[in-house]
């Protein structure tokens, strides 16, 4: 029985992928600090066993991780802070940093000596890094470095045959971004964004980005001149 490893599995994306997974009858083990909520996680399926740990302590990664071997780890957890009217937060910048970034990498040190030719590890990025916005500094410098990370890291275990998938979804419904006071343009729901990352999984892509519409606007905007972006990007910016 394959087994599926997911952090950040107490809500979201997170959760959905292991109930999903769980329900097809794979092993998964599920990933967070909620021990509520991994409790009632727990109790969807028989085929979930809960792991709680904190993965921005890379000594509690090593110990919680220790002996997971799975087939299929999935970083998924992240958190989102913004900065106000550009007033640059070190401490909120190293909070965003520390889970979105440092948390994965701990994660991925944590089980490298498990993976095995076959295994595939997969890094939930953003595609809000693909644009410079406004009160995003933390947020978006946080997944463009995870990002940056998954590349290279690809070409660097190509020849040990483990597999790197980013994924970078644009608006999803859960817990975090309901916090957001903003228009989401092209939000899906979990369901939606737990079935584009399995079908691009199913197909052994190295990245997997969704909704496809939003995704396609948001590279065509990426790819204008510097000067463009900018003159769109200041409607967005806040008194």
């Amino acid at each position: 029985m394959m087994t599926v490893l997911i952090t950040g599995a107490s809500s979201g994306i997170g959760a959905g992928l292991a109930k999903s997974w769980a329900d097809d009858g794979y092993r998964v083990i599920a990933c967070g600090r909620d021990p509520a909520r991994l409790a009632a996680l727990q109790q969807h399926s028989p085929n979930i066993s809960v792991c709680q740990f904190d993965m921005t302590d890379g000594e509690a990664c090593r110990i919680a991780l220790s002996d997971c071997r799975p087939d299929l780890a999935i970083l998924c957890a992240g958190t989102c802070e913004y900065l106000d009217r550009g007033e640059v937060d070190a401490a909120l910048v190293e909070r965003v940093m520390r889970t979105n970034f440092l948390g994965p990498v701990n994660c991925l040190a944590a089980l490298q000596a498990q993976l095995v030719r076959g295994s595939r590890v997969v890094l939930v990025s953003s595609m809000a890094h693909w644009l410079p916005f406004p009160r995003a500094e933390a947020y978006g410098a946080s997944k463009a470095a995870l990002s940056w990370f998954a590349r290279s890291l690809r070409l660097d275990w190509e020849p040990k045959g483990i597999a790197v998938t980013t994924v970078s979804p644009g608006f999803v419904d859960t817990p975090l971004t309901r916090k957001n006071d903003f228009a989401m343009p092209g939000q899906v729901s979990v369901d939606s964004a737990v079935t584009a990352i399995r079908r691009g999984l199913a197909k052994g892509k190295d990245h997997i980005a969704f909704p496809v519409g939003f995704g396609l606007m948001m590279r065509l905007l990426a790819a204008l001149p510097d000067v463009v972006q900018r003159t769109l990007l200041r409607r967005m910016v806040r008194p």
